[in-house]
């Protein structure tokens, strides 16, 4: 999808549970290693549930993102973030929108990050090697490209256990999918019902259609080198042990 419009504004209600301590454990260990950086640019920030704590970490923070409504909402927590006077003060957080397969910034970066399959969502091979290519590009001299997909099992896995409900209070759903297995490519639909504000009881029921794509794990690693990147490693579940085919998220560490 090119926006995720209504969707944006009940996101983080239905990503209450996403590991995002385990993301930025993740990101802090990789740097411990290849060195910690000072500028970090995220690609598919999404609503900053990632982009903000680092922030609030010391780091200047530059989130990016396709959607607009995304990126709102972002604003809009940073601005009640404890430190979000600090942030604007410092300007040391700022929301660009851009698609991933393009992206630029005005210099250079330490580096880019992209959690949360974000990439599962570039459906093409040539719009993945854009984004390697762009990243590169992007990144100072022995910079940090860290980024972790869906390993091609885990869509599969998906399509077997669908479907998938939710049942909240202010946010519910019902989540299935449709799977391309040639092309590693899996279609989600879900009907998403989000009680309205005013306290009249109601529910605003919306469509939303999200397709992702599973890609080979090495030829991933093999674009990346062709991109230019001079170490590439491959990373299992937020562990430090090496991918295989039992992993469910692949993590990605490619140095400049």
């Amino acid at each position: 999808m090119s926006s995720y419009g209504k969707f944006a504004y009940v996101y983080d209600e239905l990503m209450a549970d996403m590991p995002y301590p385990d993301w930025l454990a993740f990101a802090e260990t990789a740097w411990s290693k290849y060195g910690k950086p000072v500028t970090v640019a995220e690609l598919g920030c999404g609503t900053g549930s990632i982009t903000i704590p680092l922030a609030a970490s010391g780091y200047h923070m530059t989130g990016i993102d396709l959607s607009s409504d995304m990126l709102s909402v972002a604003q809009m927590k940073m601005e009640r973030h404890p430190q979000g006077r600090r942030f604007l003060r410092e300007g040391s957080v700022r929301w660009v929108r851009q698609n991933m397969k393009e992206w630029e910034l005005p210099e250079p970066v330490d580096s880019v990050i992209s959690f949360c399959d974000c990439l599962n969502y570039v459906l093409e091979e040539r719009d993945i090697t854009s984004v390697f290519e762009c990243t590169y590009a992007g990144l100072k001299a022995g910079g940090t490209f860290l980024f972790d997909v869906h390993h091609p099992n885990t869509l599969i896995r998906y399509e077997e256990e669908q479907p998938f409900v939710l049942d909240e209070p202010a946010v519910s759903y019902i989540w299935t999918c449709e799977m391309d297995v040639p092309r590693r490519e899996i279609e989600h639909h879900l009907s998403i019902f989000a009680r309205e504000e005013g306290g009249s009881g109601l529910y605003r029921r919306f469509e939303e259609t999200h397709i992702q794509r599973a890609y080979d794990p090495e030829w991933m690693a093999e674009e990346l080198r062709k991109a230019g990147f001079s170490e590439v490693k491959v990373y299992a579940d937020f562990e430090w042990v090496e991918a295989d085919d039992s992993a469910g998220r692949l993590f990605y560490v490619a140095v400049k």
